[in-house]
C-alpha cells in the first residue's frame, strides 16, 4: 500500500498551514551553480519559524487532530529536535500540552528550542529509536496523544512546500530531499503526483544511518543496528511501512552520502549563501555534488531543511568547507 493524497486534500491541509505561517523563499543561488555545473534552486525551509518544514506537518496534524478529537488535551513524541519543535509549536498554537522524548546526548541548542516552546522535554535511551519506544509507553501509561513521525496528516501539512516550490520553479528536472523518517520525500512525491509533473525526487541518507536506502534496494522494511551520524535529522533505523512502500513507487533512488561529504556541504551553504544548515539540510547538496555529472546543465532543487546545527558542529562545518 503507498500513501496517495489528492490536490484537494493538499490544499486544505495548505490552508491550515498558511494560518500560522507565511510560505518559504527558493532561490537560485550563483555560487552553488558555479559548484554544482547545474541551475540549483534552494528551497529554504530553514527560513521557517523552527528552521525546517517540520512545523507544516505539525500545525496540520495538530488542527485535524483538535477536529477530530477534540477531547485531547496532550500529546507525545520522539524527537532528535526538529520534529518535537515542530510539535511544541504547533501544540502552543493550538491550546495542547505536549511532551517529547529525545535520547541522551541529543542536540542542546535543540533540547533549548524545544523547551522554550513549553515542551516538557525528556531524556530517555541511546538513539531516537529507545526514545520512541519509551514515549509509546508513556502514551498508555500517562493517557496522552501519541504522535508519530510519520502519519499522513503529517506528509499532507508538509506537502504545502512541494506544492509552493513546484509552482514556484517551473521544469525542475529534479529534487533532492534529506531523508528522515520519510514525511519530506513522500510529501514530495505527494505534491509532484498531485500537480501532475515528472519531476524525478532522491532521497539522501547518511551511510552511517543507511536503513532506508538499504530498504530502497531491498524492496521492503530493512532495520539497521545503529544510526550514528552527524546529521541527526536522518538518524532512522527503523523505517516506517507506508513511507517505505511510498518511496519505492515515487523516488528514483535514495543516495548514500559520508559524514564528511555532508560536513563539507555545511561549509559550502555558508560559503556559498551564508546560510546555516545542519547535518540533513546540507545533506541534498552533498548528494548533487556526489551525482554533479549526472545533473550538468540541469534545473535542479535543493530543500534546506534544518537550519539548526550546534556550535561545534557549525565550526566543524566551516573548517570543512575550507
Amino acid at each position: 500500500m503507498t500513501l496517495s493524497l489528492s490536490l484537494d486534500e493538499l490544499e486544505q491541509a495548505a490552508q491550515r498551514v498558511y494560518e500560522h505561517m507565511q510560505p518559504t523563499p527558493q532561490y537560485a543561488w550563483p555560487l552553488l551553480a558555479q559548484r554544482t555545473g547545474c541551475e540549483v534552486w534552494v528551497k529554504h525551509e530553514n527560513h521557517t519559524s523552527i528552521g525546517a518544514f517540520k512545523v507544516r506537518g505539525g500545525l496540520n496534524y495538530m488542527q485535524c487532530l483538535k477536529e477530530e478529537q477534540p477531547c485531547v488535551s496532550g500529546v507525545i513524541s520522539a524527537t532528535r529536535g526538529n520534529h518535537g519543535q515542530s510539535i511544541g509549536y504547533a501544540a502552543r498554537v493550538t491550546g495542547m500540552a505536549a511532551t517529547i522524548l529525545v535520547p541522551f546526548g541529543n542536540n542542546p541548542e535543540k533540547n533549548d528550542a524545544m523547551r522554550a516552546l513549553d515542551v516538557e522535554l525528556i531524556e530517555h535511551g541511546e538513539d531516537f529509536q529507545e526514545a520512541a519506544e519509551h514515549a509509546q509507553t508513556l502514551a498508555t501509561t500517562r493517557g496522552l496523544h501519541m504522535v508519530a513521525s510519520f502519519h499522513p496528516w503529517l506528509v499532507a501539512g508538509v506537502a504545502s512546500y512541494g506544492l509552493e516550490f513546484f509552482r514556484a520553479v517551473a521544469d525542475l528536472d529534479a529534487v533532492f530531499v534529506a531523508l528522515g523518517m520519510g514525511s519530506g520525500i513522500c510529501s514530495l512525491i505527494q505534491a509532484r503526483n498531485a500537480l501532475g509533473l515528472k519531476t524525478k525526487i532522491y532521497g539522501v541518507v547518511s551511510e552511517n544511518a543507511p536503513a532506508y536506502a538499504l530498504s530502497f534496494r531491498e524492496g521492503k522494511v530493512v532495520t539497521t543496528q545503529s544510526a550514528d551520524t552527524l546529521a541527526d535529522g536522518v538518524a532512522c533505523r527503523s523505517p516506517n511501512e507506508l513511507a517505505v512502500e511510498t518511496i519505492l513507487d515515487g523516488a528514483a533512488d535514495i543516495i548514500t552520502l559520508s559524514e564528511d561529504e555532508i560536513l563539507a556541504a555545511m561549509g559550502h551553504y555558508f560559503t556559498d549563501t551564508h546560510n546555516i544548515s545542519e547535518g540533513a539540510g546540507a545533506a541534498p547538496l552533498a548528494a548533487l555534488l556526489q551525482r554533479r555529472s549526472d545533473f550538468a546543465g540541469k534545473r535542479v532543487g535543493l530543500i534546506l531543511s534544518g537550519g539548526n546545527p550546534d556550535k561545534a558542529l557549525m565550526m566543524r562545518a566551516l573548517e570543512s568547507g575550507e
